[in-house]
């Protein structure tokens, strides 16, 4: 068994390690010549927790029932087994969904990208029951949301509200959500596939570069394979790739074979370096091998693959901070980073409600209420 992690940080969990193995590729034979040494005294309550918090149960419930089941506890294996149909089911019921939404919108004339859900697990892994999904994020061209809006309404969804002032909700946001309660069904709504300052292809440009999937039975368009992989990488990097499904993800697109030339030019021209040195980096630790892209990992990249690491690790709880995303951008995104920061915000009407027609203010007196907060401990 590869122990890289533990003389890396002495701090790998011996489920985490097993874990890790488990979700490799072409692992199997491994798996059944090490499984008397890697599962005695196994913690398997946190082994469950682990599986079901890095979501992949799936790809473990099955491994394990291949290769190992008689070194697995019965009550085990029984509870990946329910967590697996759950999924399965759950895809199954997204799967319809998204076949209906896409039908619906290209109806009304409506271009639509799936982002990520059944579409993704099925392209990716050959097989939807083979990764988890909670909901639905379809891009749309922004000019659409609210013909888009009015079709969902209409089929049962309800929107999620947020509290905004000054039309913040375009700046400072870039999706809305929906529920369907009948359904039990959430949907994301994008406009952006990232939030602000991050630099992203227009959606003409995505919509060029776009495949379609049969999956349904109605076509279902999504995102190109250069994109899909950047996409990836740029969510799992905002997230603080603290799931291993993610990291997951990219090792499984890999597989793929990929246009480097492509992949240089949007890394460059939306300025992905650190995003794509920081999964380079993580990829190595977790999922070594050989690898389709010869990415450099400079120094930098590699604090930030440290950072994400310990997430991973859980030695670190990860939380949305705004100094972690900070560190993901350069120079240029921290400018306009923190300019977006004084752009005003809901929170700023809870410390002084100005009537609509002096709203503007807030502009004004962003940076003062910012201070005041700091100064009172008042979430910012």
């Amino acid at each position: 068994m590869n122990n890289k992690f533990k003389s890396d940080t002495n701090a790998m969990s011996k489920e985490l390690d097993i874990l890790i193995e488990l979700v490799k590729n072409k692992n199997n034979v491994c798996t059944k010549k090490y499984n008397n040494e890697w599962f005695h005294n196994i913690n398997w309550d946190e082994f469950l927790k682990l599986t079901k918090h890095h979501r992949v149960y799936p790809l473990v419930y099955l491994k394990l029932k291949k290769v190992a089941p008689e070194w697995i506890p019965s009550h085990v294996l029984h509870a990946l087994k329910v967590e697996y149909q759950k999924n399965t089911f759950q895809m199954l019921n997204l799967s319809r969904e998204m076949g209906i939404l896409s039908k619906l919108f290209i109806e009304n004339q409506i271009r639509s990208l799936f982002l990520k859900g059944p579409v993704i697990a099925y392209d990716l892994y050959g097989d939807i029951s083979l990764r988890t999904s909670k909901d639905l994020d379809i891009l749309i061209p922004e000019e659409n949301l609210a013909e888009a809006e009015t079709l969902l309404l209409q089929e049962g969804y309800e929107k999620e509200e947020v509290q905004t002032v000054l039309n913040e909700l375009k700046w400072r946001y870039h999706h809305v959500t929906y529920f369907n309660p009948q359904k039990n069904i959430q949907i994301e709504i994008h406009w952006r596939l990232h939030p602000r300052p991050m630099k992203e292809p227009s959606f003409e440009e995505l919509w060029t570069r776009k495949r379609t999937s049969l999956l349904t039975s109605h076509p279902v368009s999504f995102l190109g394979k250069e994109d899909l992989f950047l996409y990836l990488i740029t969510h799992g990097s905002r997230h603080g790739w603290f799931r291993l499904r993610w990291l997951k993800d990219i090792d499984q697109i890999l597989g793929y074979e990929l246009n480097n030339q492509k992949i240089n030019t949007f890394i460059k021209k939306y300025q992905y370096q650190r995003l794509v040195g920081q999964t380079s980096y993580l990829l190595d630790q977790f999922f070594p091998g050989p690898q389709n892209l010869h990415i450099t990992v400079e120094r930098y990249d590699k604090k930030l693959g440290e950072k994400a690491y310990r997430y991973i690790l859980q030695i670190e709880e990860f939380e949305y901070s705004n100094h972690y995303l900070f560190s993901l951008k350069n120079n240029n995104q921290k400018i306009e980073f923190i300019l977006l920061s004084l752009y005003p915000r809901f929170t700023d009407m809870e410390i002084i409600k100005l009537p609509k027609h002096l709203q503007f203010l807030y502009f004004i007196l962003r940076p003062f209420l910012w201070m005041w907060r700091r100064i009172m401990k008042i979430p910012v």
